[in-house]
């Protein structure tokens, strides 16, 4: 296996998140691997009020808006990655990252520039229609990726049969133990 010089950890500053980060942050620890953390900053947080309307903040916008978004995006990262501090110095080399722009495009233009070897993310739990139509971040991060994507999901709950869901063969069996 491939020995792991930089790695990069997406983070949307969700709680869900929070799973992949830690688990970037210890590989990196252990791999004595250098950390990028990456917060894609959301488009609708790029939003102006200009009198009555609504502008969005786009390329072409004055360079003081998208500056806003990316200071407010930048303190807004930081604020989320003090419940890591510890972890955080372990790792030799954390570098943190905002930009604004298409959430999938830039991780991946991210880890093309950077070269990074492994990307490490946490996907949000989505209804069956949405996944199914629009795909997660990180199905289309992971289609897309010049390196390997790991998938960091929380723990599946199994939960408790309560007698009408179980199958037929198991009712079958049970019955034939009385």
């Amino acid at each position: 296996m491939k020995q792991l010089k930089k790695i990069l950890a997406p983070t949307d500053l969700s709680e869900n998140s929070r799973r992949g980060l830690g688990y970037a942050l210890s590989v990196a620890e252990e791999s004595k691997a250098e950390l990028m953390i990456l917060h894609v900053a959301n488009e609708f947080q790029a939003w102006e009020p200009y009198s009555d309307e609504m502008v969005f903040v786009s390329s072409s916008a004055p360079t003081w808006a998208v500056d806003r978004v990316v200071q407010e995006a930048t303190l807004d990262l930081n604020r989320f990655l003090e419940k890591h501090k510890e972890d955080i110095r372990r790792v030799p080399t954390v570098r943190r990252k905002v930009i604004l722009g298409d959430v999938v495009e830039k991780i991946v233009d991210m880890a093309r520039e950077e070269e990074v070897d492994l990307i490490v993310m946490s996907p949000r739990p989505h209804g069956t229609l949405k996944r199914f139509f629009l795909g997660s971040v990180t199905d289309r991060v992971t289609r897309q990726a010049p390196c390997p994507v790991l998938s960091i999901c929380p723990p599946q709950v199994i939960r408790p049969w309560r007698g009408r869901g179980v199958p037929l063969v198991e009712r079958i069996l049970l019955s034939s133990q009385v």
